[in-house]
């Protein structure tokens, strides 16, 4: 069962928020047989221009879960974070399948969770470190580490390299393509 962190940003969280978020995203729990510590973190932002932003990200063993969407009304915003949250467990499921009845090699630890069915203030300085991010690297290959990025959002993914133990990094490139680095 999830635990909610449920955060607003100029606008207070009531119960019938806080009930609306834990009920949608109470439904992503049907994809997982046991789900260990996880906490969804959901910030909720609201602009001046009358508009929502919806944050939300699911840490877990093996995959990171997140989405934002952004549209002129709260609950509208956070239907749609779960559809997109929905998207990306069922893509991840199918490409570790995939794999696995590929390579012949019976799903891994990383499918066994699933069921079968802001910025600091800038002062100037264009080389100030403005934010600071921690991070464990979890053990994987290069596909899947592309996958974890292309959930994220993200344009760069670093990850140990379940073959050589190296931390490696997979990118975007300018052509769409993607990139790996790997380390001595």
């Amino acid at each position: 069962m999830f635990r909610y962190n449920v955060r607003g940003e100029n606008i207070e969280v009531t119960d019938a928020i806080r009930d609306y978020v834990e009920k949608k995203v109470g439904k992503l729990e049907r994809y997982f047989t046991d789900v260990p510590n996880a906490t969804a973190h959901v910030n909720l932002k609201v602009y001046t221009e009358k508009t929502a932003k919806v944050e939300v990200t699911i840490p877990l063993p093996y995959l990171v879960l997140r989405a934002e969407e952004t549209s002129p009304d709260l609950y509208a915003s956070i239907d749609l974070v779960v559809d997109k949250l929905e998207r990306q467990i069922r893509k991840f499921k199918t490409k570790i399948n995939r794999k696995s009845r590929e390579t012949g090699v019976p799903n891994g630890e990383a499918t066994a969770i699933f069921t079968n069915d802001t910025p600091e203030e800038d002062n100037g300085s264009d080389l100030d470190i403005v934010r600071t991010k921690r991070l464990s690297l979890k053990p994987m290959d290069s596909e899947e580490a592309v996958l974890q990025m292309n959930m994220l959002g993200h344009n760069f993914f670093i990850f140990e390299d379940a073959e050589t133990n190296g931390t490696s990094i997979v990118y975007r490139r300018k052509d769409g393509k993607y990139g790996l680095i790997e380390t001595d």
